[in-house]
C-alpha cells in the first residue's frame, strides 16, 4: 500500500472515528451539527452516517426541529449497537455496571462477595453478572466486552496480575480469570479505572492525579485522554509512599505508608456515608478522627501536586462522600503550599458510585470505539 493511500484511509478512520464520538456524547444530532462541529464538509458527514447506519451504529429517529428551512433527519446511536459490562473486584465485594456506547448508566450493582483466589469465587462471579445482564434484559449478543477492574499492579505487556497485596495474589496471568467469562476481558488497575471514569467522558483534557480513597489507597495520572502508566505499571501508586518514617503499620508489610494513615478504615469501620453524617453532626469522635485524617491527607496532597503541578481529584468512597469537607483538605494544603495557592486545585470525583467499574466499562467502550 502506497504511503498516499495509506494517509486517507487514515484521515477516513479518524473522520469516521470523531464522527461516532460526536453523536455518541451528544445525543440526537444532525448531519449538518456534524458538519459544524467537527469542520467536515456536509456531503463527508453524511457519508459516514451513511456508513455507520450501515453498521448497524446509528439510526434515524425522526427529524430535528425546523431552524427555517427542510428538516435535518435526526440521529443517535443504536441501542443494537453494543454495550459494556465494568466489574469491579475488591476484597469483600464485587460491583458490577452496564453502560450503552453512550456512556448512560443502564444498571449498578453492589454485592458481598469475600474474594478467593480459587476456581468457585470466578464461577460465582460469573452466575452473578449473568443474573445481572438477565434482570437488565441484556443479551449476550450485545455484550462488546467486560472490563475488569482490579486492585493491584497490573503488567499489560505480559498480561497478568504482577501483584496485589490486598489480595494476597501475585504473578496470576489474565488468562487465568477471563476463561471463567464468555466475553472479551480488559484488565485496568482499581485506581487507573477510577481515574478513567472521571476524564475519558470530560471536555477538559487538561492533566490530572486521581487519588483513590477507598478500603486501600490507590492514585493514577491521568493526562490528554491516556492514563500514564510508569516502566513497571505503577504509575500513581502513592498508597505505598512514606508519610511517617517507621509509622502504623501497612497492610504491605511496611511501615508509615500513606494507606495506614488515610485509607478509608481509618475513619470508620463501618459506611463512610454514615462517617460523614456524624461530622456534619459534630460528633466529637468524628470530628477528631477528620482532623487526623487531613492533617496526613493534606502533606501527601501537596507532596503528590508539588511533583506533579496538576489538578488532584480525590476519589474512592472518601473522595465521594466528602462533598463541602473538601474545604478542610484545602485548607490545609495552602498552609503548607510553598506558592501561596488556595488549595482550588483540590475536587471530589464527578462519579460517586462505582466508578472503578464504570472506569472499566469505559474502557471496554473505548478500544471497541478506537475501531470504528
Amino acid at each position: 500500500m502506497d504511503k498516499r493511500k495509506h494517509t486517507n484511509m487514515d484521515v477516513k478512520k479518524k473522520n469516521r472515528n470523531d464522527v461516532f464520538r460526536y453523536i455518541c456524547r451528544n445525543g440526537m444530532v444532525s448531519n449538518p451539527d456534524i458538519s459544524y462541529a467537527l469542520k467536515i464538509s456536509l456531503p463527508t458527514a453524511t457519508q459516514i452516517t451513511k456508513e455507520l447506519i450501515e453498521r448497524g451504529l446509528v439510526e434515524e429517529t425522526g427529524e430535528m426541529e425546523s431552524t427555517g428551512g427542510r428538516r435535518a433527519k435526526a440521529l443517535a446511536v443504536s441501542e443494537s449497537a453494543g454495550k459494556a459490562v465494568g466489574l469491579d473486584i475488591t476484597k469483600n465485594h464485587i460491583s458490577l455496571v452496564l453502560t450503552e456506547l453512550t456512556g448512560r448508566i443502564l444498571n449498578y450493582e453492589r454485592t458481598v462477595l469475600p474474594y478467593a483466589a480459587k476456581e468457585s469465587y470466578y464461577l460465582q462471579v460469573n452466575q452473578k453478572m449473568e443474573q445481572f445482564l438477565e434482570d437488565c434484559k441484556c443479551g449476550g449478543a450485545g455484550i462488546l466486552g467486560i472490563g475488569i477492574s482490579f486492585p493491584g499492579i497490573m503488567d499489560l505487556e505480559k498480561e497478568l496480575v504482577a501483584d496485589s497485596h490486598v489480595l494476597a495474589v501475585n504473578h496470576l496471568p489474565f488468562s487465568a480469570i477471563n476463561r471463567f467469562f464468555p466475553y472479551p476481558c480488559h484488565f485496568i488497575n482499581d485506581a487507573n479505572a477510577g481515574a478513567y471514569a472521571e476524564g475519558i467522558a470530560s471536555e477538559n483534557r487538561n492533566r490530572f492525579f486521581y487519588l483513590s480513597l477507598s478500603n486501600t489507597v490507590g492514585g493514577a495520572v491521568f493526562s490528554n485522554g491516556m492514563l500514564e502508566q510508569g516502566r513497571n505499571f505503577r504509575c500513581g501508586e502513592v498508597g505505598h509512599m512514606t508519610v511517617v518514617p517507621d509509622g502504623n503499620a501497612c497492610y504491605c508489610g511496611k511501615y508509615g505508608c500513606l494507606d495506614a494513615y488515610c485509607s478509608a478504615k481509618c475513619l470508620t469501620g463501618g459506611r463512610v456515608e454514615d462517617f460523614f453524617e456524624r461530622l456534619k453532626q459534630g460528633e466529637q469522635e468524628a470530628v477528631s478522627l477528620w482532623e487526623r485524617y487531613t492533617s496526613y491527607l493534606a502533606i501527601a496532597v501537596n507532596n503528590i501536586h508539588m511533583v506533579l503541578d496538576c489538578d488532584i481529584v480525590l476519589g474512592g468512597y472518601v473522595g465521594s462522600c466528602m462533598g463541602e469537607f473538601v474545604q478542610d483538605i484545602r485548607i490545609k494544603v495552602s498552609e503548607r503550599n510553598t506558592f501561596e495557592e488556595d488549595g482550588s486545585f483540590i475536587r471530589p470525583c464527578r462519579h460517586k458510585t462505582g466508578a472503578a467499574a464504570l472506569g472499566a466499562a469505559f474502557k471496554v467502550m473505548e478500544l471497541f470505539m478506537e475501531q470504528i
